[in-house]
């Protein structure tokens, strides 16, 4: 359910925040108001297309936020969000987008940036829009099915049958691994083989191996570090033979002098202190730089074997296509997938007669209930259709035919092979058709242009699949377009017996339709300051009366528009 929704700087909306509730609510407001900009602006913030046009004049960058509480989806949705590392807290979801002057939109689910794929995505399972807009789940054929299997309370067979089809894949894939040539199957055991035999025979130990490059970067510039260590020590020492004073020597004297010195000064005890510090770190520095250097040993054999061995380890990894700076466990790794592979082609004949055995019962089970989901399809598609006929009539497109067909996958000439047109969903293709006027063909419902009847047609199938249907919000934009009376009347009130499972937003122009809704959201243009700006707003009580007196009889609102709206508004709200 759309719970709440922000817009700043969209279009000609300065800024707007309006709250909604369950139920019915209606948006009116006279022609150019703005109506149609609210919707767009649910859309563009659902993961509708965007423009630069949307940004308000003057403004640099538009935005669109909203809440919406997760009910009837919650298992699907708060999967969703998971696999996309989001996290939610009462079950609602707090959704943001933007759009700057150049085109360029940025959106987010909660604190995490998505994509607009992603978030119409996630909004298709939650939201309906219907009218001009792209977000009609009921347009998307896929989608089809899942109608039709929900409305024939069949979705926990379709589930065990799909559980069973992916198993069948998996059982086939390994088959085909198995039915590799004869003549293939010995040349991959002998390659798979040599090379395990060629990297265990190199006996790699990643704990000594991965240390050798280091071991080899001190031996092959022995020379340096050894004259390196050497200067250090006569810094440290000073060079004997000229008697010059070293380091220490020098930290020895002043550490004397200064211990001296304090004895005159107690200011100096904590200099005093430091300097002995020093004098004493550095003596150790010096001894094990002495030790270090005494134990310094230049090895050329040593210093080839490193080589030899690091030489061996990349032509080994270079070889079998592994990262050549890798640690020498990926040769281990290697050798353990190898063994795998060996042991997969050299499985028994037994093991071969056993799977293609289980991919037989797989098929006759699976063909077995794929014929009777489809049978409950056939069933159920004809009960359906009349219902939704009888609906769309009730709103006024009499005449219509609507058919939901199910048609089974062309199947293989050999019977045996039947199995394979099935899909991890059945037999079947499943498409709603419609003829909106009388001796006009079926064609598919995607290719419906009227707005107004696109409207109608969702409204009658929502209407017959409100249990079903598990979308908690619709909204329907140009839900009246050419219609009236009696229509009008029977679509308001289809509207409100809707609402009773479901949150509905509807754009509407009459006062018909206005009357049966639980809220009502007027939409108005006005000029401030010569800027034009829209605004919205929720009429209650009077006010409500007097836009229901206004779509009765436009801007000559009167007494009897205004007692006719009282009486309408007493009679069905």
């Amino acid at each position: 359910m759309l719970e709440d929704i922000q817009i700043k700087n969209f279009a000609l909306i300065n800024s707007a925040s309006l709250e909604f509730s369950n139920g019915f609510t209606v948006l009116s407001g006279e022609t150019g108001a703005g109506k149609s900009i609210l919707i767009e602006a649910v859309s563009f913030l659902l993961g509708g297309k965007s423009s630069a046009s949307f940004v308000r004049e003057g403004a640099k960058v538009a935005q669109v936020s909203g809440t919406i509480y997760i009910d009837r989806n919650r298992t699907f949705v708060l999967q969703w969000l998971k696999e996309h590392g989001i996290e939610i807290e009462n079950d609602r979801i707090l959704l943001r987008r933007i759009i700057r002057k150049n085109g360029k939109s940025t959106a987010w689910i909660e604190d995490t940036p998505v994509t607009r794929g992603e978030l119409s995505d996630l909004t298709s399972w939650l939201i309906d829009m219907h009218g001009q807009h792209e977000h009609q789940s009921l347009m998307r054929v896929h989608r089809h099915r899942n109608f039709l299997d929900a409305y024939a309370e069949i979705e926990k067979k379709v589930a065990k049958f799909t559980k069973l089809y992916t198993e069948l894949v998996e059982k086939r894939e390994s088959l085909k691994q198995m039915n590799v040539t004869e003549q293939d199957r010995i040349e991959k055991i002998d390659l798979l083989e040599f090379s395990i035999k060629e990297i265990e025979e190199a006996k790699i130990n990643p704990s000594v191996d991965d240390t050798l490059e280091e071991e080899e970067n001190k031996l092959s510039q022995f020379e340096k570090l050894y004259s390196d260590i050497e200067e250090i020590n006569q810094v440290i020492n000073g060079i004997e033979k000229s008697h010059a004073d070293g380091a220490l020597t020098l930290l020895k004297r002043t550490n004397t002098l200064i211990a001296h010195a304090k004895e005159m000064d107690a200011s100096l005890v904590s200099l005093s202190s430091r300097i002995e510090s020093v004098f004493y770190e550095v003596s150790d520095i010096a001894n094990e730089l002495r030790a270090y250097s005494e134990n310094l040993v230049f090895d050329p054999h040593r210093l080839q074997e490193i080589q030899d061995r690091n030489a061996e380890l990349y032509r080994l990894k270079k070889k079998h296509s592994l990262p050549v700076h890798s640690s020498a466990n990926v040769l281990l790794e290697y050798v353990e997938k190898a063994r795998q592979q060996l042991n997969s082609l050299k499985s028994s004949e037994e093991d071969k007669k056993t799977i293609v055995n289980k991919i037989k019962d797989l098929e006759r089970t699976l063909y077995a209930q794929a014929v009777t989901i489809s049978k409950e399809r056939q069933n159920s598609a004809g009960r359906m259709s009349e219902l939704v006929k009888k609906a769309l009539q009730r709103l006024g497109m009499n005449g219509t035919k609507f058919e939901v067909r199910v048609v089974q996958k062309k199947s293989s000439e050999n019977k045996d092979d039947i199995i394979q047109s099935c899909g991890p969903y059945g037999i079947d293709d499943v498409e709603f058709l419609l003829s909106a006027n009388p001796g006009s063909p079926l064609k598919p419902l995607a290719k419906i242009a009227s707005g107004g009847e696109m409207s109608r047609v969702m409204l009658a199938l929502k209407t017959v699949l409100n249990e079903a249907d598990t979308v908690d919000t619709l909204i329907f934009d140009e839900i009246d377009a050419g219609i009236g009376g009696e229509v009008a009347v029977a679509v308001g009130k289809h509207l409100k017996d809707l609402s009773v499972n479901k949150q509905i937003l509807c754009i509407t122009h009459l006062a018909s339709i206005a009357v049966y809704a639980d809220t009502q959201i007027k939409i108005e243009k006005s000029v401030q300051n010569n800027d034009t700006i829209t605004s919205v707003l929720i009429v209650k009580e009077e006010e409500r009366v007097q836009e229901i007196a206004r779509m009765l009889s436009g801007n000559a609102v009167n007494e009897v528009s205004l007692e006719h709206a009282r009486t309408l508004l007493q009679k069905h709200c």
